[in-house]
């Protein structure tokens, strides 16, 4: 189990390396962005775990009343002189030391990950209890389940640890506290030397596999009958996994070799996930 305490003097002794590692115009800020053109009129928002305050208090002390909270109290002076705007406050994610219903919007970006497993479902809460009826969330999550650490993270010599839960734990905590996703939004890495795929931001779509009027189109033919498993003249055709000879092609490459990379590909690319979530009920 992440250790938080540990966790916290960690980012206290990285802070700056830190804060020289994260990118200020990635696919997080990208996210940001649609996150609040999708606000109403967002007067309070929260920053649960602003870090160093770059790119997202900075970003959201521009046009609301921003409130940064961070657990570590280097990450948090670095915070004052970047979002000197902003309020800043020191404080734990599973006990916020912040008023019920004091807050229009909460957005916590790579914080959550910091959290042991176990407490993750009361981070969750502690948003709500913050949130105003109808508020909104902005969460990033690792999208796969991992837990681990790194005994010289960032080349820092400094350990860091994470508790991931994974998307599909997530959303379901999400909704079971009362929340409604309206939107995840895959990304990639967020770190300065990344660089590839910065930018890139996948949205999922509810409308895949529907036609023009909103019906399941999937395995339907131009006319709304059954086609799966059809050949194009409507008969049977059993030639699935078969390749252009009719020979067995699943798990084949073009070669008809035997192809190892299932699973990989869109996790990998956008190991992130961010929700999009509405408080539906207190």
């Amino acid at each position: 189990m992440a250790d938080k305490n540990a966790v916290r003097r960690s980012y206290d002794e990285l802070a700056p390396i830190y804060a020289a590692q994260r990118s200020d115009d990635g696919p997080g800020t990208g996210v940001l962005e649609r996150f609040l053109d999708s606000l109403e009129d967002p007067r309070r928002v929260l920053d649960a775990g602003c870090g160093q305050g770059t790119p997202v208090l900075s970003r959201l002390a521009e046009t609301t009343t921003a409130v940064g909270l961070d657990f570590s109290r280097e990450q948090l002076g670095l915070a004052t002189g970047n979002a000197p705007e902003a309020g800043h406050v020191q404080g734990d994610m599973t006990a916020l030391p912040l008023e019920e219903s004091s807050f229009d919007a909460v957005v916590a970006y790579w914080s959550l990950i910091h959290v042991p497993l176990d407490e993750h479902r009361t981070v969750v809460e502690e948003f709500k209890r913050v949130l105003r009826p109808g508020g909104r969330l902005l969460l990033c999550e690792g999208t796969n389940a991992w837990t681990g650490e790194n005994l010289d993270w960032l080349e820092s010599g400094v350990e860091m640890s994470w508790e991931i839960a994974g998307a599909e734990a997530t959303r379901g905590q999400l909704q079971e506290a009362g929340f409604a996703v309206l939107e995840e939004w895959g990304v990639p890495e967020e770190f300065a030397n990344d660089g590839e795929g910065e930018g890139e931001v996948e949205i999922e779509d509810d409308s895949e596999g529907k036609d023009e009027y909103g019906e399941d189109s999937e395995g339907k033919d131009e006319y709304g009958e059954d086609s799966e498993g059809k050949d194009e003249y409507g008969e049977d055709n059993d030639s699935e996994g078969k390749d252009e000879y009719g020979e067995d092609s699943e798990g084949k490459d073009e070669y008809g070799e035997d192809n190892d990379s299932e699973g990989d590909g869109e996790d990998e690319d956008h190991p992130w996930t961010f929700f999009v979530a509405r408080l539906e009920r207190t």
